[in-house]
């Protein structure tokens, strides 16, 4: 185990004034597969005196309505971008007009008819580290639950392991999600493994899709703003604290979920069954 990750529910009040910036790196909203809405997140992570990055699927309007608001709270520029090939990248910007200018000239392009789905062809997680690596961008990039989730193809690990990815692949990111709360215990230790393995950085958060879940795992950082918060992952200098969520609230959040794809029901078939296909050509190829 690692001192630096600790799997317990946390402390708010204690946690805020033991450290610099504690934050929910993981959260989603009305804008996409949540009901979330902006104003009550915000409040409610004033109340538990916590940080939040907010990182709906390939959209960024909770991004912007959250800048929109004069609060105490530090709101990191994030997105979860969900791949054509299957795994669900994070990225955090230092500075939100980044993340906007990012979106736009490249994930606006390739958005689905369902936009919080995998993107259109030429949106694989290769795409997206390249452009990362190629135009110098200013962020952050994690694997979200990298272990996917009841057997799908959602995490960058779960695919390196499959075979679908090469095994460098991971090595290209700066952090791994170490605990993610819609994960099984198992899932969260063989991520942490990975990342302790490959050196990277450590990141945490919800993935909440339900107000409640709002801070049940934090990032910890001695810094105390967005760009020490960012730093401090990458240099290893962080910690993650929080715990997966019980049996009952992972059915709730996914029925909450699954009412919101339900308006997008031809395209995100259509996707699932385009990814599927692009996994078994990619494993095919590999083979050879």
């Amino acid at each position: 185990m690692d001192d630096r990750v600790s799997f317990r529910h946390p402390d708010w009040d204690a946690l805020a004034e033991e450290h610099g910036i504690c934050a929910d790196m993981h959260y989603h909203t009305r804008y996409s597969d949540s009901y979330t809405d902006i104003r009550q997140a915000l409040r409610l992570a004033e109340r538990r005196n916590v940080s939040l990055a907010i990182t709906d699927h390939n959209l960024i309007g909770g991004v912007r309505e959250a800048y929109g608001y004069d609060t105490g709270v530090t709101v990191v520029p994030g997105i979860e971008v969900s791949t054509a090939d299957g795994p669900h990248i994070l990225m955090y910007f230092y500075d939100a007009e980044d993340l906007y200018s990012f979106w736009a000239e490249e994930i606006r392009p390739k958005l689905q008819a369902n936009p919080w789905l995998g993107l259109r062809k030429g949106g694989e997680v290769g795409w997206l580290l390249d452009k990362v690596e190629e135009d110098g961008l200013n962020c952050i990039v994690s694997a979200a639950h990298p272990m996917g989730y009841l057997g799908t193809n959602k995490g960058l690990q779960v695919c390196i392991d499959k075979g679908y990815l090469p095994k460098e692949t991971g090595g290209r990111l700066d952090a791994y999600e170490v605990i993610c709360s819609g994960m099984t215990r198992a899932g969260n230790l063989r991520s942490l493994e990975c990342a302790r393995d490959m050196g990277l950085g450590y990141t945490g958060g919800t993935d909440g899709h339900m107000l409640s879940e709002l801070g049940n795992v934090l990032t910890v950082s001695d810094e105390s703003d967005t760009d020490g918060l960012l730093d401090s992952i990458r240099r290893g200098r962080n910690g993650v604290i929080g715990l997966e969520k019980s049996i009952p609230r992972k059915v709730a959040m996914g029925s909450a979920s699954l009412s919101r794809f339900m308006a997008h029901a031809p395209s995100s078939v259509y996707v699932q069954g385009v990814q599927a296909a692009r996994r078994v050509s990619s494993m095919r190829k590999r083979i050879r």
